[in-house]
This record gives C-alpha cells, sequence and structure tokens, in this order.
C-alpha cells in the first residue's frame, strides 16, 4: 500500500514541476501607456487593449492594462516600479510621450525617461517593446522631427524592438477618431487590436522567456 502511494507521488511530481514551468514561463504584457490605450471616451471593454486581451487568451497571454488618460513620461516613470512589483510582466510596451510632445516638453527629457524605464524592467529580465509615437506640428517641425526621431534612437540604444504609431493609417478617417481628432473612435478599436495582434505576437513567445 505504502509502495504504491510512493510510485504515484514519484510519477506525479515531473508533471508538477512541469506545472510549475509552465506557469513561470506565461506570457504577462504590460501596456504603459496613455489615453490612447486607456479607452478614453468609451467603456473599458470597447478599448483596444481589452479587445487585444480577449484575442490572445487562447495562446495563454495575459496583458495587463496600465494606460492612465492624460500620462506623460513622468508619471510613468514615477508609477513604473509599483507597476512592476504588482504584475509581474514578463514583456512591456511603452506606449507614452505622446503627452509629453502636445505639451512641448524637452525631447532631451522624453528620451531620459524612456531609457529609465527600458533600463528598469530589463533589470529585471522584462523584454521591452517600444511604441512609435507621433504628434501634430504645433511646436514646428523641427521639433516634429526631433521627437519622432527620438524613438528610433531609443530603439537603437536599448536593442529594443520599435513598432509602427497604431493611428498611422487612422488618423485621417473621420470614422475612425473621436472629435478631438487626436483620440481613436470605438469603430478603430477592433482595428487597432488586430493591429497590434499583428506587430506584438513576433515579440510575445515563451522561448523569448526562457532564453
Amino acid at each position: 500500500m505504502v509502495f504504491s502511494f510512493l510510485k504515484i507521488i514519484l510519477t506525479l511530481i515531473p508533471f508538477l514541476l512541469f506545472s510549475d514551468q509552465l506557469k513561470a514561463e506565461q506570457v504577462r504584457l504590460l501596456i504603459l501607456g496613455d489615453s490612447l490605450s486607456a479607452a478614453y471616451g468609451m467603456k473599458q471593454e470597447q478599448g483596444w487593449v481589452t479587445l487585444l486581451q480577449d484575442a490572445l487568451k487562447p495562446e495563454d497571454i495575459t496583458v495587463i492594462n496600465a494606460a492612465v488618460s492624460g500620462e506623460t513620461t513622468d508619471g510613468g516613470l514615477a508609477r513604473l516600479p509599483r507597476l512592476l512589483d504588482q504584475h509581474q510582466p514578463s514583456h512591456m510596451l511603452i506606449e507614452l510621450g505622446g503627452n509629453d510632445g502636445l505639451r512641448g516638453y524637452p525631447v532631451s527629457k522624453l528620451k531620459a525617461n524612456i531609457s529609465a524605464m527600458i533600463t528598469m524592467a530589463e533589470k529585471r529580465d522584462i523584454d521591452v517593446i517600444l511604441q512609435q509615437m507621433q504628434i501634430p506640428t504645433n511646436f514646428g517641425r523641427r521639433y516634429n522631427q526631433m521627437f519622432t526621431q527620438s524613438y528610433q534612437t531609443l530603439a537603437e540604444q536599448h536593442d529594443v524592438p520599435l513598432i509602427p504609431f497604431f493611428l498611422k493609417d487612422i488618423a485621417l478617417d473621420d470614422k475612425m477618431m473621436q472629435k478631438d481628432r487626436i483620440h481613436p473612435s470605438v469603430e478603430a478599436q477592433p482595428f487597432i487590436a488586430r493591429y497590434m495582434q499583428k506587430q506584438l505576437m513576433p515579440y510575445l513567445s515563451h522561448e523569448e522567456i526562457s532564453q
């Protein structure tokens, strides 16, 4: 009787260890963003981040929406330590900087903040993905070019993926934008979710975590 019990336990141990390994390798994607990712002007379940989470459930990928309307890179950097402790992500998407640009903040400050976020995450073995951001030319062409180029520079300096701005192809479509011409509409959310799924999937894998 005792022998049979021990045999069962010994048989189950490899499966239990394998189960723990799978849990450790589960992909948890933290979205650190602003109102573009925070479902501004609509219900949370209508936003692209929630739609992305629904689409990725079969892939055993958890999406955590830490986007806050009005967020700047200052605010994102200040919140990040608590978010990393709380959610223990394996991956992080940085979708910040738009509000910095709209307020005319120095590009050097934006770059320093995002660089600090990337470094903080990578010290915890979190894979970082950077979202290219774009802004209107309110502060002139030179500032706009410096703002846009800063993301390419950061991606190269830190060797992280840079994905294209998700409003690039829909910002000029009235049906896809809210009346403020800054935030995507409810109708745009499924398109953004599909676009982001296509962009992010190459970087969200169990293999990346175990490397």
